[in-house]
């Protein structure tokens, strides 16, 4: 019977196996059935992973699966048995005969029914030697004999009536949990007979290098202190089977794994019960609530949920697992991460750089543990090295198509997509540059129709493949797997969470303006893949006349910011690695150069982040992309006051042109001087506790303040000695915690307009009227800016452990000079306070006169300014200055000694003075020029001497 009268089957009627495989001819009849029944002797994880996507597939679009295997021998593979209930929990029935003693089971047959309406359908059924194993059904010699049934004959209904007669057999049962576990302990018993029927199937999986260090590296974190933690691994280097190890590493019992789609918690799924078969499994979504599994896969739709939530106690989970954060607003995740208690919380991301990691690096206490980059991937051996050639995309002038919201207009893209003439152009590059199997990534699916069927029509077997076409995804990689098809044109298809380790060329088509997807669509094709051979990735990226397209180059290098000189590297074809190179079209490196050199201002910078992440950046993201939050303050007033002016979101609109609420966040919040990190952390506990709805008293304040603390290991030196070690009930914190920043919170600043929080009979406020009716947007602003705040401290803290480690080895003198590290770019200014950094240094020799027996905390740096000239040693402007770096062990007095001061600006940047330091009678001190014409500076807490004055260096 051929295809056309019975669309479920095709060819000859045996199947033999090896180049006449079975694999084929199922997955063909699945993709096209509405009835799938399955009844073998044993099941394999090896053979359940070639027919799972297929299966799973048929279940989302409402085809009923019935599948029964046996415990026969208990040669069925436990692991297959847990993604069978995955399948199960999709709404497939899936039962276990039970053998009574020497009973055998050995049927094999798979059956599949179509129903054309209500009184006619095709139908076939195989039914042979096969097993659900990769050998039975790929390569071993398997007989099975198909029979068709087009029309409701007797024989193929007694086929049916028999299967029905086994799937509801006393000794067949239902699949549960439960039926697992005693298997399990069952199977332990006769591994040598396993062993002897060839019934043992691959071994388990081990962690490769880069997930070494990291466990090892997530082992450290927890050791000291720390309870939650960020990983960034490069697509395919492996970050689900990562955090699966380090939970049998931690012996976590009950974990819960968040993720934004089914797709990828199905696979997390599948992960775990492969390493951990013995541990059951469930989703929680829309559909399922399974919340008693030992492992939960939850979507974060929906866990994230308040209502949800309350479902479980603080402590239920001792793991959780937080996947591709750049996909979720922080506000979810914020609720789930408030809610739960675990033993420790891992945050996984492919995102390589600062900007995209601000708001993830926040969730997890800025505890980045461990970060590896496609690069180390590729000179690990994890990932194959890559060819990029960008090619200019010369027969679409992008400045003509409309851009809007940080992206173009699908339709307008299409049509200038969809040409011959474009078309002919890739098709020359793809002939000249092409490997074995090509996924290819089209902007919408008029656009991958056309390119699938000018390929065809130029000899080369191609599909399009997308949400609803005819041709389903499993079956496509199949085809292109096996041969059949040499291009796959997609649509959001293969973006993320797809495993295509035989694809071995990328044809990116589209527009990618996020650097993100970008690195995502790089990364399905760099997996290795030893079964087809593959050595490197080729990519063909076709590049417009764009800004957008920028961003590209600088994800390839590794790279946040675009400069000249970064843009000039690409003139030199760079080498990234060992087999890596990236070969870009002239005239785009050119175009890219003249961007580069137009600058830019708040807006742009705004905008261009925007289309990085593809969403509205954050305040923090914005801070870590590096435009100055004190430029930015010049040009729009405030961080929400720009976002207002770039977004349409009628709620921040609101709360910004109110001026009592535009200052509360401004100078309460944004603003605020910070010496240590206490301020945040306070308001930290203060949103955590709903401060806004219900105020709270000082004590509970104190308590989550100090919980705040013990989740930031780091921050802990900012707590007096003897008090870091205190409960968070302990009345002596509370009393610090009092004296300290609810003290100075409560207070009003000389240049603000009033206190913005106040302590009223023992409850801390906000001092401001709140509309009811604003408190959640209000709340979700201000905890950006109180993530704004701890990056800027965060930061601050790098700098200066980067400050304190010698920037260049001061040299022991041969002769009559000594050299001693100097920093152009810090300016100690006498007169008001300057910016400076000490990102550059370089050795500078100086006469033997100002050798000491340790130099390593001397260095140079010029003054700037005219305070300090006046007085028995004048400092002029320019002299170079001999500093000494304070650190713990060298601070003592500084009463009257001339003293480096550092603060921070409202942008987070290092400012620098010099001053003679002078002590008041209550305590405090004040800040003295030697020049009469300057007067004294009250020393606040947001100062600190960073460096005393040894001389000027004549």
């Amino acid at each position: 019977m051929n295809q056309k009268s019975n669309p479920l089957s095709y060819g000859s009627k045996l199947t033999t196996g090896g180049e006449d495989q079975l694999l084929e001819k199922l997955v063909h009849a699945i993709n096209r059935a509405n009835e799938i029944f399955i009844s073998v002797s044993f099941i394999q994880k090896s053979g359940i992973r070639l027919l799972f996507e297929a299966l799973s597939d048929a279940l989302q679009r409402n085809a009923s699966i019935k599948l029964v295997s046996s415990d026969y021998m208990c040669i069925t593979d436990p692991t297959a048995l847990r993604d069978l209930q995955l399948l199960q929990q999709s709404g497939a029935q899936v039962k276990m005969f039970v053998c009574k003693g020497r009973q055998s089971f050995h049927m094999k047959s798979y059956i599949f029914v179509r129903n054309e309406d209500d009184t006619e359908y095709n139908g076939c059924a195989f039914v042979g030697s096969n097993n659900i194993s990769e050998a039975a059904l790929t390569s071993a010699i398997e007989w099975c004999l198909r029979y068709d049934q087009n029309t409701k004959e007797p024989e193929f209904k007694n086929i049916l009536n028999q299967f029905d007669a086994v799937f509801n057999h006393s000794q067949t049962v239902e699949l549960t949990d439960h039926w697992i576990s005693n298997y399990i302990e069952r199977r332990s018993e006769v591994k040598p007979a396993l062993q002897q029927v060839g019934a043992i199937d691959e071994p388990k999986a081990v962690p490769n290098n880069a997930q070494l260090e990291a466990l090892t590296a997530l082992q450290g974190s927890r050791d000291k202190g720390f309870k939650r933690g960020l990983v960034v691994l490069a697509t395919g280097m492996g970050k689900t089977w990562l955090s699966a190890f380090d939970v049998q590493q931690l012996g976590a019992k009950t974990v819960l794994f968040v993720a934004h789609r089914e797709e990828i918690l199905t696979q997390a799924a599948r992960t775990f019960t492969q390493l951990m078969p013995e541990q059951t499994t469930g989703f929680y979504n829309g559909k399922q609530k399974q919340q008693e599994s030992d492992f939960l896969f939850a979507s974060v739709q929906t866990i994230g949920q308040q209502s949800h939530l309350e479902q479980f106690s603080a402590e239920h989970f001792d793991y959780i697992i937080v996947d591709e954060f750049h996909h979720a607003t922080a506000n979810t995740y914020r609720q789930l991460l408030n809610h739960f208690k675990p033993k420790f919380l891992l945050g996984l991301t492919a995102t390589p750089e600062r900007t995209d990691q601000a708001d993830i690096i926040q969730l997890c206490d800025n505890n980045r543990v461990f970060e590896r980059t496609l690069i180390n991937g590729i000179e690990d051996k994890i990932l194959v090295p890559f060819h990029y050639y960008g090619i200019n995309d010369e027969t679409v002038d992008y400045q003509a198509l409309p851009w809007r919201n940080g992206r173009f207009d699908p339709n307008e893209a299409t049509n200038a997509f969809a040409t011959n003439k474009r078309a002919t152009h890739i098709t020359e590059h793809w002939h000249k540059h092409h490997q074995q199997r090509t996924l290819a990534f089209c902007i919408s699916k008029r656009h991958a129709d056309f390119m699938a069927s000018w390929f065809n029509k130029e000899g080369i077997p191609s599909a399009a493949v997308y949400s609803g076409s005819t041709l389903h995804r499993n079956e496509a990689l199949e085809q292109l797997n096996r041969g059949k098809l040499s291009v796959l044109f997609s649509v959001d298809l293969f973006n993320e969470g797809t495993d295509l380790p035989a694809i071995d060329t990328v044809l990116i088509l589209r527009p990618t303006e996020s650097k993100i997807l970008f690195l995502q669509q790089l990364g399905r094709g760099l997996r290795q893949s030893p079964e087809t051979d593959k050595t490197h990735l080729v990519v063909l990226d076709f590049i417009g006349n764009h800004k957008s397209y920028l961003n590209r180059a600088m994800a390839l290098l590794g790279k946040n910011h675009p400069s000249a000189t970064e843009i000039n590297k690409l003139k030199k074809t760079p080498e990234l690695t060992d087999g890596c190179f990236v070969n870009i079209a002239p005239e785009l490196i050119d175009f890219w150069a003249d961007l580069v050199r137009m600058g830019k201002t708040a807006i742009q910078a705004y905008q261009s982040l925007s289309e990085y992440l593809g969403r509205r950046p954050s305040a923090s993201e914005f801070f870590y992309d590096g435009f100055k939050l004190t430029k930015m303050r010049e040009q729009q007033g405030s961080w929400f006051e720009l976002v207002a002016n770039q977004e349409d979101d009628a709620k921040i609109q609101k709360i910004t042109r109110n001026p009592v609420y535009r200052n509360f966040l401004l100078q309460g919040i944004e603003t605020t001087s910070m010496a240590k990190s206490f301020k945040p952390i306070l308001l930290e506990a203060f949103l955590e506790l709903d401060g806004l709805r219900t105020p709270p008293t000082t004590e509970a304040l104190a308590q989550r303040s100090r919980e705040i603390f013990d989740r930031h290991p780091e921050l802990l030196p900012d707590i007096r000695a003897d008090l870091q070690n205190c409960s968070s009930t302990d009345s002596r914190w509370h009393k610090y915690w009092l004296s300290n920043p609810i003290n100075f919170l409560s207070k009003k600043d000389q240049n603000h307009s009033q206190a913005w929080f106040t302590v009223e009979h023992g409850v801390f406020k906000a001092n401001i009227n709140i509309d009811a009716a604003h408190i959640n947007v209000l709340e979700r602003m201000m905890q950006e800016l109180v993530e704004l705040l701890l990056a800027l401290y965060s930061d601050r803290i790098s700098r200066k452990k980067e400050k304190d480690k010698p920037q260049v080895e001061a040299k022991q003198p041969e002769s009559n000079v000594v050299q001693l590290p100097y920093f152009p770019n810090l300016k100690i200014a006498c007169g008001h306070f300057k910016n400076g950094t000490a990102d550059e240094a370089e050795l500078m020799e100086i006469p033997t006169d100002y050798n000491r027996k340790d130099n390593s905390r001397l260095f140079l740096a010029r003054a700037s300014g005219n305070s300090m000239n006046g007085g028995k040693n004048p400092i002029q402007d320019g002299d170079l200055l001999l500093l000494e770096r304070i650190t713990s062990n060298n601070a003592g007095s500084i009463s009257n000694l001339t003293m480096a001061i550092e603060r921070q600006d409202e942008g987070g940047d290092n400012q620098y003075l010099l001053r003679v330091v002078k002590k008041n009678s209550d305590g405090s001190y004040r800040l003295v020029a030697n020049n009469p014409e300057y007067g004294d500076l009250i020393a606040n807490e947001g100062m600190a001497t960073f460096a005393r004055l040894v001389g000027v260096v004549g």
